[in-house]
């Protein structure tokens, strides 16, 4: 079995992190669900991820800058891409996340993962 990249997706709705972990698994890769808790998320040291998916309204005293602080921590360097079901990239993320993807829109996300697992770069927004 080929090397999956491990896609770690952080939400703080766990009806979304199922629904998203079978997403990126359509999409062939491996996912890694953590949930935001109100004060605290616990990310997975020692894992080798390939890609952050965050949310970026969360119901918890984090903001979606914190997490992106507690991430690159734990992850240096690791691209993060923001699902949310605003209708563009917040201002304050962009110099944080390499994508913007819209939640609601299941099959383009898929389109987009294959395309990460096959060259490593995740395609930007496919026409419509």
């Amino acid at each position: 079995m080929p090397n999956l990249p491990t896609i770690l997706i952080l939400d703080d709705d766990p009806s979304h992190l199922k629904l998203y972990a079978w997403v990126v698994e359509q999409a062939g890769c491996r996912a890694l669900t953590v949930q935001v808790k109100s004060s605290s998320l616990d990310l997975p040291e020692g894992e080798s991820i390939s890609l952050v998916l965050m949310d970026y309204r969360y119901s918890s005293s984090l903001t979606a800058a914190d997490i992106v602080g507690a991430v690159e921590s734990v992850f240096p360097g690791i691209p993060i891409a923001v699902l949310s079901e605003l209708y563009g990239m917040p201002p304050e993320m962009k110099a944080h996340a390499i994508a913007f993807i819209r939640k609601g829109e299941p099959q383009e996300l898929v389109n987009r993962l294959k395309g990460f697992r096959e060259t490593g770069v995740l395609p930007q927004a496919l026409a419509t």
